[in-house]
């Protein structure tokens, strides 16, 4: 799951990410609502969620919040702020935050409202997604494959693998391009070498193998790469 983290404070901006990146978020940190609507403005990028600090240079996160929803999205918003009058909670939400939550704050409280969040539709995650002969667990991040029969064999990914493997599931028989890739599934600042996903790919290919998934996910060359499963009837 991919989450935008708006919080100009060096130190707490750092300790959330942290903590978010622990539990197998990947985290887009920004530390101003000009850079952070930038990111929400970006078609090529899909959040779960965004974490919004109130006070932020240049574009507040209530007037971040009021975009997001004058364009229709339903993309949840947890406000994070300083300010804990009643009035100020009410306009907070009152400008499309879906919770609020007042520092300072436990990370364990910010988890379980994250996790509140995300059962909240339409944005509800399901904990398993199955496709073909393959099915995600999201809580103990490995992929169950179907061998026929009743056999089921787990298979344990790594954050990475798991989140490239998720992304192709989600886009059965689609040629996902590289730079699509790269856009969902590695953090915007980060400067990722050339062959990351060629890197990562072969390696969760390999992991298919050892399950007889070999020829499950095709590359397409000059394209992408595709996940190949049969439309049921």
């Amino acid at each position: 799951m991919r989450l935008l983290l708006v919080e100009d404070e060096p130190d707490l901006g750092a300790a959330i990410k942290r903590t978010l990146t622990q539990e197998g978020y990947l985290v887009d940190w920004v530390t101003d609502g000009s850079q952070a609507w930038d990111y929400l403005d970006n078609q090529w990028t899909q959040y779960t969620i965004a974490v919004i600090d109130w006070l932020l240079p240049q574009v507040s996160g209530l007037e971040l919040c009021q975009r997001l929803r004058q364009q229709a999205s339903s993309l949840p918003v947890l406000m994070l702020t300083a300010k804990d009058r009643l009035e100020d909670k009410v306009a907070g939400l009152d400008a499309g935050a879906d919770d609020y939550l007042v520092k300072p704050f436990s990370m364990e409280e910010l988890l379980a409202r994250l996790r509140a969040l995300q059962r909240r539709p339409p944005q509800f995650q399901p904990r398993r997604l199955q496709v073909g002969p393959i099915t995600l667990d999201y809580d103990r991040l490995l992929a169950e494959v179907d061998q026929g029969s009743g056999s089921i064999q787990a298979l344990t990914l790594t954050v990475k693998e798991f989140h490239l493997l998720e992304y192709l599931m989600q886009h059965p028989n689609q040629i996902m391009a590289r730079d699509q890739m790269l856009s969902q599934l590695w953090e915007l600042d980060a400067e990722p070498v050339s062959n990351v996903v060629a890197a990562q790919m072969r390696r969760l290919r390999r992991k298919l193998a050892q399950c007889g998934q070999a020829s499950l996910i095709e590359t397409v060359y000059g394209l992408g790469y595709r996940l190949r499963v049969e439309h049921e009837h």
